[in-house]
């Protein structure tokens, strides 16, 4: 089970047996933002078409982005933590323009404890 509130400062996000009595406060408090799920069938992410579509579509700068952006960093900040790279030899990385070394490559993977393919 699960269940959702949000509101304007409040994000509450509840899984798994919820006692009827968290469920009857929770309904109480906010009403009709609540919204119960009650699907207990779990589909790994992994398993999902959209995935598989998604990872066929992963090219190497496409991962490289994507592993930097979810890390909240710059390109500036990318380079400095792969010793020194230049920001433009990152922009141009994950355009494809440049590709990414083996070293390169290496570093990423080690960075964002990841496999070193995702990059070559």
């Amino acid at each position: 089970m699960q269940v959702h509130v949000k509101t304007h400062h409040i994000k509450i996000e509840i899984e798994g047996k919820i006692p009827e009595s968290i469920l009857a406060v929770v309904k109480k408090e906010y009403g009709k933002k609540v919204k119960i799920d009650d699907d207990d069938e779990y589909v790994l992410a992994t398993e999902t078409d959209w995935y598989k579509e998604t990872m066929a579509s992963m090219t190497p700068a496409r991962a490289m982005r994507g592993y930097r952006m979810s890390r909240g960093w710059t390109q500036i900040e990318l380079g400095k933590r792969l010793g020194g790279i230049p920001r433009q030899h990152i922009s141009n990385m994950e355009k494809g323009v440049r590709k990414i070394n083996i070293e390169t490559a290496k570093k990423l993977a080690k960075l964002f404890d990841v496999s070193v393919e995702k990059f070559i």
